[in-house]
């Protein structure tokens, strides 16, 4: 076996000398799911899970004759049944890719993502998992065929909910590597329409008129100029599509210092539920609906918290203690900003015309 994968790893060198900076790579394999995986006890094939590779690709760096260092940037991955495909681009290492490299690196680390979805959920990285999920999708009116876009897809809990209940077309978008990895092996074997794809949502093209639906949960906290994103979702969508959003959000006026000190430490960019909604408005929406949904925000933090205190002991036994107590620890500390009134939680939906 280590055989094989040093072997995946001299190819993988090989294919970045091979290529132009700037060029593409794009190969098929057939994975397993590491909690099916009856094809690798009885096929001499060597099997790998999904993250083998990606992990090999993402990892892979050449030097050339001058000095100068490239690496492969996930462009994107589909799954196809019990198949994989990936397309990496060559790019130069001096590429600025910093906000990804700490949501890999720090935020969602692999280990961080599964302790987040035992807390939410199998398959959600998002407040409430599945049951927020069916309330809010509920919303969307879906119809056999549609196509969806959801930004921030995470490990793609929502993507497959939607497109084996509503029989729709889904592509998930994540700037995380970890996440997608993730997303595809759960893909794997499910015969439903979803796609995901590493990207970028600020520099991402869709041609105009593409979506019937964009989808995003708890995600565009991150972004710095939303009028701009909502521009683009504006374009993105065909006439009658529908844009839902939920969020995290700041009561109007200017923060405490401890919060502010919060914002600045996450990077995060934070306005009101009106505020909020009215960029909506501005991007050329109708019809925008800005709820606040705190009180529901801090009902579901509550729950989880309880689940995770009561369910101290196993979980310290599949991860550790210093996992419980953080996760214990943001927890407590978001209740006590949703209660205090300082953070909040949005809901958003809005319509093209």
């Amino acid at each position: 076996m280590i055989v094989c994968e040093v072997q995946v790893e001299k190819v993988a060198e090989r294919m970045v000398k091979w290529l132009k900076v700037g060029g593409y790579i794009f190969f098929r394999e057939s994975c397993f799911h590491q909690s099916g995986d009856s094809k690798r006890k009885h096929n001499p094939t060597h099997y790998r899970e999904p993250r083998f590779y990606t992990k090999v690709f993402k990892e892979c760096h050449v030097v050339d004759s001058s000095g100068n260092s490239f690496e492969l940037s996930l462009v994107g991955c589909k799954c196809i049944g019990a198949y994989i495909c990936w397309t990496w681009q060559k790019v130069s290492s001096q590429n600025d890719r910093g906000f990804q490299q700490f949501l890999d690196n720090v935020q969602y680390q692999l280990n961080g993502i599964l302790r987040y979805e035992r807390v939410f959920g199998q398959g959600f990285v998002s407040t409430g998992g599945v049951e927020t999920t069916k309330e809010f999708v509920a919303k969307l009116d879906l119809k056999p065929g549609q196509k969806v876009l959801d930004v921030g897809c995470g490990i793609g809990g929502g993507d497959f909910y939607m497109a084996e209940k509503f029989d729709v077309d889904v592509v998930g978008i994540d700037l995380s590597v970890n996440m997608i990895s993730f997303a595809i092996e759960r893909a794997i074997g499910l015969k439903c329409s979803v796609e995901f794809e590493v990207a970028d949502c600020t520099k991402k093209e869709y041609p105009d008129n593409t979506f019937d639906v964009i989808y995003s949960r708890d995600t565009i906290l991150h972004i710095q100029d939303k009028p701009a994103l909502f521009r683009s979702f504006f374009k993105w969508l065909k006439p009658g599509g529908k844009v839902l959003i939920s969020d995290y959000c700041k009561s109007s006026g200017t923060p405490s210092s401890e919060f502010a000190e919060y914002i600045k430490q996450r990077g995060y960019d934070l306005h009101d539920v009106k505020a909020y909604g009215q960029m909506l408005w501005d991007a050329g929406f109708v019809d925008v609906i800005a709820e606040d949904r705190t009180d529901q925000f801090i009902k579901v933090l509550q729950r989880e918290l309880d689940t995770v205190e009561k369910d101290k002991d196993a979980f310290i036994g599949d991860f550790s203690q210093e996992d419980y107590d953080a996760i214990v620890g943001g927890w407590k500390a978001k209740l006590l900003r949703s209660s205090s009134g300082e953070q909040r939680w949005g809901l958003f939906i809005a319509k093209k015309n």
